[in-house]
């Protein structure tokens, strides 16, 4: 007898049951094949379904479509945003959170009219019109008791008797100039704020990082609203700057470089990431056949302390010397233009020219900045190993007050060798704090002098 009293156990089994039992078996093998063929398939579907989220979770984070309540904003985008796979999302949604904080900025001033529209030369008498001398860009960056900041570059505003903005809507409002600053390029107006929701956010220009892709928003040619889009190609470059435009390197800036198009019109707009911030203000381009699309920024980090002095004080607080200055080595190129003048008409006009020449040298001695710059060589002396150095033109306020006076040449400022304007420049607004001592190494008559001074501090209007 078998020791279990089940069938399935039993060594005594009937072929009947056998058979019964066979059947049964197959029966229940072949649902069992089912079920794993099943099994396998779902496997296989939740798997996928699994590795689609993952990539395209993975996909946001890189592109940054998430927002946690960063400084980015992003948790303000629709949700479907965070998710898409379309990267022109990003762009869309940047540039329309900015949008409405940019302005057009129109710079107006008084063109004199005679009769029949004919323009009038300075001196004579007429009826001033006010007309649009400029366009440029400009965006919303903070607003207080009812007052809207537009920040903007100062050559867009530079010289204008009336300035006006218009908004994306198409309001035109009058502006007020709070403040500018030549040397940064750049200037704060002030508009009312009413109906204004929008102010642009501020991002990190030290964040960036080269072939980061950004957007630039302007008003090109006065055509309207503008976006470009390209990538950042150097984060920080100096060039060189001629403040008065009149081709004499006289400052230095720092800037963002960009392959975006910046064209006439744009300067004074933002220039955003992909979160929408403001990371630099459009200054520049070079303009030069064969050149396309090489534009600057000036990097919003530098730019917002300028902006929020102007805000504030209405200028930018600057150790000050008191001085108006020429380069020695322009002030030779002079003389050398001069003298091939002079020989040029001596050769055309012979004994006349020389006659000419004895009259002039027999005339009073010009008593203005002439002298400094139109003057011979013989009005500056200098030791022939003196090459460089900056003449003084005019000496105010401290430099006036310790002495220094018309044809100095300064060479040194402390233990600093000083040879142009913009070393000048540099080292009192890099080194130097407002009510500093400054000791001044100048020669005067070709006599090496010195004098120690206290820096004051520059106003609104120097």
């Amino acid at each position: 007898m078998s020791i279990f009293d089940d069938d399935f156990y039993s060594t005594k089994v009937s072929r009947r049951t056998v058979r019964r039992s066979q059947r049964e078996e197959g029966s229940r093998m072949s649902s069992f094949s089912g079920d794993r063929k099943w099994s396998s398939l779902r496997i296989a579907f939740v798997s996928s379904f699994t590795s689609a989220i993952a990539a395209t979770v993975l996909f946001g984070v890189f592109m940054g479509g998430f927002g946690f309540g960063g400084s980015g904003g992003g948790g303000d985008l629709p949700a479907n945003a965070a998710v898409s796979a379309d990267p022109s999302e990003r762009t869309i949604n940047a540039t329309a959170k900015v949008r409405p904080a940019v302005v057009s900025v129109i710079n107006e001033q008084t063109f004199e009219l005679g009769i029949g529209g004919d323009l009038l030369e300075e001196g004579e008498d007429g009826s001033g019109v006010l007309r649009e001398a400029g366009v440029g860009s400009g965006f919303i960056i903070s607003k207080k008791a009812g007052r809207a900041f537009v920040v903007t570059n100062y050559h867009v505003v530079a010289n204008a008797e009336k300035v006006k903005t218009v908004l994306t809507t198409g309001e035109v409002r009058e502006a007020r100039v709070v403040g500018s600053d030549q040397i940064t390029d750049l200037a704060v107006l002030e508009i009312d704020a009413k109906g204004i929701e929008t102010v642009a956010e501020v991002g990190d220009s030290s964040s960036l990082q080269a072939a980061e892709f950004v957007m630039a928003i302007g008003n090109p040619l006065g055509m309207g609203e503008s976006i470009t889009m390209g990538v950042v190609s150097v984060i920080k470059e100096t060039i060189p700057v001629s403040l008065n435009q009149n081709g004499v390197i006289d400052w230095e800036q720092e800037v963002i470089r960009v392959d975006a198009a910046i064209n006439q019109g744009n300067s004074g707009g933002p220039l955003i990431d992909l979160d929408g911030r403001v990371v630099g203000i459009n200054s520049m381009k070079i303009a030069d056949f064969g050149v396309e699309s090489i534009g600057y920024a000036i990097p919003i980090n530098n730019a917002m302390p300028i902006v929020e002095s102007l805000i504030e004080k209405g200028y930018v607080p600057r150790p000050y010397l008191g001085v108006y200055t020429l380069d020695l080595e322009q002030y030779w190129e002079q003389q050398d233009m001069e003298e091939m003048f002079e020989e040029e008409q001596s050769g055309e006009d012979g004994s006349e020219s020389e006659k000419g020449r004895s009259e002039e040298e027999s005339a009073d001695e010009p008593s203005s900045e002439e002298e400094g710059l139109e003057g011979s060589a013989g009005d500056i002396q200098l030791p022939d190993e003196v090459l460089s150095g900056v003449i003084v033109l005019e000496a105010v306020g401290p430099a006036l007050e310790a002495g220094l006076q018309f044809n100095d040449v300064i060479v040194k400022l402390d233990d600093k060798k000083v040879g142009s304007t913009m070393e000048l420049r540099k080292y009192l607004y890099g080194s130097k704090e407002i009510g500093d001592e400054l000791e001044v190494t100048f020669y005067r008559d070709g006599e090496l002098k010195s004098v120690k001074l206290k820096l004051g501090e520059n106003s609104a209007e120097e």
